[in-house]
């Protein structure tokens, strides 16, 4: 999982361009930079948590924050911002793509997608749910805040007036429930518990009293680099360390449970348990979501066919691989192995192995670049393991994407082929390379910084499952001395296999809760018939209905890189190669996958 840069830019004001520009006949490419440099910068003046993420300096950028907040919802703001989306797609639209370089050209169709998308996204108020219990940002900006890096002074400065603002962002938070529960929209009374105790899990009181807790600790680490660095002084970190304390005790803490009070009032206003598809306007919103989050040009009923299609392929392939290992062994396959014979356990020695696995079917960062990308992995802290993710990759600031981190959740990670496939997936050939590869590439074309805020979650994800995936032929060669080099193959295949059925049947139970009208009680039948334990079984199922959408962005995103493969097999021919196809796919960076198909077909004319 790659971590987002954006908080809640959805639900806030962007003051996108000012009403007066004209589109001067000839001058198509100077009034398109003007104006995506101009929506970047207005985009993130309002949210500078988002800011930090993006840029390590955004004053080089034209960006200067004198007041650093939160970001705020209001319906008013919304609205305002879904009347100034419309007026700068307007406006785009009337510009001449002939007229402007091929690099323009295709940032001009990514950024008026997006504004497609956001436009039609209006036509849902309060169908999104920020406080989800699976993904919700009470736990996300907790995480945000403990992985905010502190460069110098002022980093620090920036982060404690964040914190004084976290009042005002739980105050908008409950406005937008309490509109949530007046259209009748709100979550159920237990998923408004399960928030509860989210909250009174992160920001427990007495963690805090005691000076244990992960926002303290962990402030006071990244205090100490500064201090080393000679960067601040003994003086200036302890005053820095006590307001920390302050603001977490006397503003952070309150603001939460606040929040909490807003939602115990509001529990009982629930009208919906089940999916999507139960809400008057669900199925609309879903096919809208559907096509948010993959990028995929499909309609519902084709991707929901593709599914279901692939499903059946990968189920018989499995069938003859089991069979193939038995006629290698005379045994069945036994994916113990995968943990149990597998040699490597350090995740830098992984990453390592990884990398150099991978020469031969991507292209190498050293085109790009002569200092090393440096990589910090560490594991999640345990306040945190119930709430988040196996592993994530904190997306570096574009302006600075060497320094890179991924985080492990040892809770929920296993060893051998579970870590190495992890790792694939969050580092090398997945978030990580792409990620760095696509900013060099794209600083060296000087590309403009608006690429970096528009988010297509199919193509990130979907390329982080796609490496993943092919990351399995290279555990293979890892387990010889468990068993032969063909069984281990076969055996590498099967895991590879038995993990994408799984996502699949997800993917398909998301379908099917909220397009189609599946019940609770006919997703666990499901589910049981595929073996899952019944707890195992209502997680999986609470997952799916509190974050609709959300496997399809990897899996969809996969098959769509799958078939976008294909057609520049088709179109290049003998010429194919899959290295070339690879960078192909990092140098045109995240996109829609209708664009990036229109992209390759120029690659044949």
């Amino acid at each position: 999982m790659k971590k987002r840069k954006f908080f809640l830019l959805s639900l806030i004001l962007i003051p996108l361009l000012a009403a007066g520009i004209f589109f001067f006949h000839g001058f198509d490419g100077l009034i398109f930079s003007r104006a995506a440099n101009s929506f970047f910068r207005q985009s993130l003046s309002g949210d500078a948590l988002s800011l930090h993420f993006t840029l390590a300096d955004p004053e080089k950028a034209g960006i200067r924050v004198d007041s650093p907040s939160l970001p705020v919802y209001s319906r008013a703001a919304a609205d305002r911002a879904a009347q100034a989306s419309q007026a700068l797609y307007d406006r785009l639209s009337r510009l001449s793509p002939d007229r402007l370089s091929p690099d323009r050209r295709y940032t001009l169709k990514l950024l008026l997608y997006s504004l497609e998308q956001d436009i039609a996204g209006r036509a849902f108020p309060y169908y999104d749910e920020p406080l989800s219990p699976s993904s919700g940002l009470h736990t996300e900006l907790p995480l945000l805040l403990a992985e905010y890096t502190f460069r110098d002074a002022r980093d620090v400065e920036t982060y404690l007036a964040l914190l004084e603002t976290v009042p005002a962002w739980a105050q908008g938070l409950a406005a937008y429930e309490r509109e949530k529960a007046a259209a009748g929209l709100f979550m159920t009374d237990e998923d408004a518990a399960n928030v509860i105790d989210q909250c009174s899990e992160i920001l427990d009181e007495t963690s805090l009293s005691s000076g244990a807790h992960f926002l303290q600790t962990t402030f006071r680490n990244r205090l100490d680099q500064l201090r080393g660095q000679g960067l601040i002084n003994d003086s200036e970190e302890e005053t820095f360390l006590a307001e920390n304390d302050r603001l977490l005790t006397t503003v952070v803490l309150p603001a939460y449970d606040s929040l909490c009070d807003e939602l115990t009032l509001l529990m009982g206003r629930g009208q919906y348990e089940g999916g999507l598809s139960e809400r008057p306007d669900g199925r609309a919103y879903y096919a809208w979501l559907v096509k948010k989050n993959t990028g995929s040009p499909r309609e519902p009923d084709e991707i929901f066919l593709l599914l279901q299609k692939t499903f059946q392929k990968n189920y018989e392939e499995m069938k003859a691989l089991a069979a193939r290992y038995r006629e290698l062994t005379g045994a069945a396959p036994d994916l113990s192995l995968l943990t149990d014979g597998f040699s490597l356990t350090d995740p830098s020695e992984i990453l390592t192995d990884l990398q150099r696995r991978m020469q031969a079917d991507f292209p190498s960062l050293a085109e790009l670049l002569d200092a090393p990308v440096n990589c910090t992995i560490k594991d999640v802290d345990p306040a945190l393991e119930p709430l988040t993710s196996p592993a994530f990759y904190m997306t570096p600031p574009a302006d600075d994407p060497l320094h890179n981190t991924i985080c492990i959740n040892r809770s929920t990670t296993s060893d051998g082929i579970g870590l190495y496939t992890t790792l694939a997936h969050e580092g090398y050939p997945g978030h990580l390379y792409q990620t760095v590869y696509f900013s060099l590439s794209s600083a060296a074309r000087k590309e403009l910084l608006v690429r970096e805020i528009l988010y297509f979650g199919g193509y990130v994800e979907g390329w982080a499952y796609y490496t993943e995936q092919l990351s399995f032929s290279y555990a293979a060669r890892l387990l010889g001395a468990s068993v032969s080099d063909s069984a281990a193959s076969v055996l590498c295949s099967l895991a590879s296999l038995q993990r994408d059925l799984q996502i699949n049947l997800f993917c398909l139970l998301d379908f099917s809760l909220h397009y189609y009208g599946a019940t609770r009680e006919e997703i666990l039948t499901s589910l049981a018939s595929f073996g899952f334990p019944s707890d195992a079984a209502l997680r999986i199922y609470h997952y799916l209905r509190t974050d609709p959408a959300v496997y399809l962005k990897y899996y969809v995103g996969c098959l769509e890189m799958t078939a976008l493969r294909d057609r520049a097999q088709a179109l290049w021919g003998e010429d194919f190669c899959l290295q070339d196809f690879h960078r192909f796919v990092l140098e045109a960076g995240p996109s829609d996958f209708g664009s990036l198909t229109e992209r390759l077909r120029e690659t044949a004319s």
